[in-house]
C-alpha cells in the first residue's frame, strides 16, 4: 500500500515528465552509498602485496602492482581481464598476467594508469634514465591487441630532482594528476601533495605542474594516488592526514566545472576505510565502482585488491519507494545544486538538478529498493505473534504486553497499536549515536503528552512528546553539562497520522514532521551508548511514557537522510 501522499501525487507524474525534458544543465556532491567492501579473491590477490589498482575505462581489465613472483623484478605491473560466459555474463577477473618487457624490469614499476582508448600507459619507476629518485613514464601501442612499446620519461616540468609517483591520466590523455614527495630518504617518501599538468591536445606538451592544495601538510603526512572520475568532477585520493603516525584513508574532492577548484575533502565512511590502511583508489568511468588496495602496518604480504560498488540514493523521502512523490520533490528542487536530489548523470551529480537526475530517478520507479544505509527497518506488518521483523538485518524485536496488530490500519500496509499502558517493542542493539550520522524516521497516531516512540533503553528518549503540549522532542544530546533536550512546537498527538524524524548529520540534531524541519540546533556530538531499543515506550519504561496509539513502519539508516 503506498502512502497518502504517494497516491495523491501520482496522477500528475505525466506533466511531471514533460515539463521536466523541456528543461536544461552545473557541484559534484549529491548523496550517494557504497556497497559492501569485497576482496577480488584469490584468483586476482596472492600471498604477496598486491597494490595499486586501476580500472581501465572500458571496465575490462584491471592494471596492478605486485611483488608476486613470476616477474622481472621485486615490483612489476601485471594486470587481470573480465571473463564473461552464459552463467556469469557479468564476468569475473581472470588470472593476472605480468605485462614483461619493455614496460617492467629489474626495477619498481607501480601506479598504471591508462587513457580510454587503451593506447597509452602511464606508470612510475625508479629505472635508470630518470630525472630523480621515481620517475613517471609513458608507453603506448598501435592498437589494444599490441604490445606496449619501449616506454620514455616524461621529463620535465613533470619530472623533477624529487619522487614523482601515483600518476593518474585523464580518459582524454590532456590531465595528469600525480604526487610528489616533499622529503624522502632512501627508504621511505615523507608527506606528499597532489599536482596536476594539461595540455591542449595529446600533441602537445604538458604544462607547468599546479598543486591542487587539497588539504594542510601537517608533519609528515601526505597526499597520494589521485584518481580522476570520467567526469572530472570527483578526485578519489588516499591521505594520512587524520593518522600522521598511522595508515592512510581514501578521501573524496568534488567541483563544480573542469575550470573550478577542488571544495574540501570528505573521508570516506566504514564501508570503504577500516583500521587496516587503504590507498590508491580507482574509479571506474561510469563511476559506479571503487577500487583500491588495503592491508595493516606490519605485514605489506597482506595487502590485497578490494572493490565496492557506488549507488544514487534515490528514495529522496525515504520512505521505502521511488515514486511520485519523489519525483515532486525533485521537481520542486528543479535549476539548483540541492544535493538530495542532484543524483546524475554520475552517482556524486553535476551540481544541477534537471533533465540528467530525473533520468536516473526514472531507472528506478516502482523497483525495489535495496539500501544498505538502511540498517533497521520494522514494518510492524505483522498479523499475529510475538516478533517484530526487521526486514533490513536480524534486528528482531520482541514485542511485549498485548498489542493488538492492525494487517491494514497502517499508513504503510499494517501497524502496531499499543495500549498505553504495558505495550512495546524490545530490539537488540542497533547502532551507537556516538559513532556518526543517522536517522529515524517512523509514523504514528495517536499518543498523549509525555509518551515516547522511541527510546534507547537505560539512556535516552529518541522520539518522544513534551509533557504539556503533545509536541514533538528528543532527549537525546551530548555528552557534559551544556547539552539538552531539543523540542519543537508541533504537535502530533492529535490523533491524525503524522511521519516523525531524528536526524543526527554530525553536527546538528533536526526533527521532523510530516517531512518538514520543525526544530534544528547544533550538536557535535551525541552520549555513547550500545543498548538496545524500546519502540513505544521510555527509556526506564516509566509509567507515562507508554505509547497509547499506532506506530508503523520504524526505519534506522546510518547516513543523514532529508524527508
Amino acid at each position: 500500500m503506498k502512502t497518502t501522499k504517494s497516491k495523491i501525487r501520482f496522477g500528475g507524474m505525466l506533466a511531471i515528465l514533460a515539463l521536466a525534458l523541456g528543461l536544461i544543465s552545473s557541484v559534484a556532491n549529491a548523496d550517494f552509498t557504497f556497497g559492501e567492501r569485497v576482496s577480488l579473491g584469490p584468483v586476482v590477490n596472492s600471498p604477496y602485496r598486491d597494490y595499486d589498482p586501476f580500472i581501465v575505462p572500458d571496465g575490462l581489465s584491471l592494471y596492478f602492482g605486485s611483488t608476486r613472483p613470476g616477474g622481472l623484478g621485486g615490483w612489476d605491473i601485471w594486470v587481470t581481464t573480465k571473463q564473461t560466459s552464459e552463467r556469469n555474463p557479468e564476468g569475473y577477473w581472470g588470472p593476472p598476467v605480468n605485462l614483461g618487457a619493455p614496460v617492467n624490469s629489474e626495477y619498481r614499476e607501480s601506479d598504471p594508469s591508462i587513457t580510454a582508448d587503451g593506447l597509452t600507459l602511464v606508470f612510475s619507476t625508479d629505472m635508470p634514465g630518470g630525472l630523480g629518485r621515481r620517475d613517471i613514464w609513458l608507453t603506448t601501442r598501435p592498437t589494444k591487441e599490441s604490445p606496449w612499446g619501449p616506454p620514455t620519461n616524461l621529463g620535465s616540468p613533470i619530472n623533477s630532482a624529487g619522487p614523482e609517483f601515483c600518476g593518474c591520466i585523464s580518459p582524454d590523455g590532456c590531465s595528469l594528476y600525480f604526487s610528489i614527495a616533499r622529503s624522502y630518504d632512501p627508504q621511505f617518501f615523507y608527506g606528499g601533495d597532489i599536482f596536476v599538468t594539461t595540455r591542449p591536445t595529446r600533441d602537445s606538451p604538458w604544462g607547468p605542474p599546479v598543486n591542487l592544495g587539497l588539504m594542510p601538510s601537517r608533519g609528515g603526512s601526505g597526499n597520494w594516488g589521485p584518481s580522476i572520475s570520467g567526469d572530472g568532477l570527483a578526485l578519489f585520493f588516499h591521505s594520512d592526514y587524520v593518522n600522521v603516525s598511522l595508515l592512510p584513508d581514501i578521501w573524496l574532492a568534488t567541483r563544480t566545472s573542469d575550470d573550478s577548484s577542488w571544495g574540501t575533502p570528505i573521508l570516506l565512511g566504514p564501508e570503504i576505510n577500516t583500521s587496516d590502511g587503504e590507498q590508491k583508489p580507482s574509479i571506474s568511468a561510469d563511476g559506479s565502482t571503487l577500487y583500491w588496495c588495503s592491508g595493516p602496518a606490519i605485514d605489506d604480504n597482506k595487502w590485497d585488491l578490494w572493490q565496492a560498488t557506488i549507488s544514487h540514493i534515490v528514495d529522496l523521502n525515504s520512505d521505502g519507494i521511488v515514486d511520485a512523490a519523489d519525483m515532486c520533490i525533485m521537481i520542486d528542487h528543479w535549476g539548483t545544486d540541492e544535493t538530495l536530489c542532484d543524483i546524475g548523470p554520475m552517482p556524486w551529480g553535476d551540481g544541477i538538478v534537471d533533465v540528467q537526475d530525473l533520468i536516473v530517478l526514472a531507472e528506478y520507479l516502482f523497483v525495489e529498493l535495496n539500501d544498505p544505509t538502511l540498517i533497521a527497518h520494522w514494518a510492524l506488518d505483522e498479523i499475529v505473534g510475538d516478533i517484530a521483523s526487521d526486514s533490513a538485518n536480524d534486528n528482531n524485536g520482541n514485542v511485549y504486553g498485548d498489542p493488538a496488530w492492525q494487517p491494514e490500519g497502517g499508513m504503510v500496509d499494517g501497524a502496531l497499536q499499543l495500549d498505553g499502558i504495558d505495550d512495546y517493542v524490545n530490539t537488540p542493539f542497533v547502532l551507537n549515536p556516538a559513532d556518526g550520522k543517522f536517522s529515524v524516521l517512523t509514523w504514528v497516531k495517536g499518543g498523549a503528552p509525555g509518551q515516547v516512540v522511541l527510546s534507547q533503553t537505560g539512556r535516552a528518549n529518541w522520539l518522544c512528546t513534551d509533557s504539556l503540549e503533545g509536541n514533538l522532542m528528543t532527549e537525546l544530546k551530548g555528552p557534559g553539562r551544556g547539552a539538552g533536550i531539543l523540542p519543537s512546537q508541533t504537535n502530533i498527538t492529535d490523533g491524525n497520522w503524522h511521519r516523525i524524524g531524528l536526524v543526527w548529520d554530525g553536527l546538528h540534531r533536526t526533527l521532523y514532521v510530516d517531512d518538514v524541519a520543525v526544530a534544528e540546533d547544533t550538536q557535535a556530538n551525541l552520549e555513547s551508548s550500545n543498548n538496545g531499543l524500546y519502540i513505544g515506550t521510555g527509556k526506564a519504561m516509566e509509567p507515562g511514557s507508554f505509547w497509547s496509539g499506532l506506530i508503523d513502519d520504524v526505519r534506522i539508516y546510518n547516513r543523514a537522510v532529508r524527508p
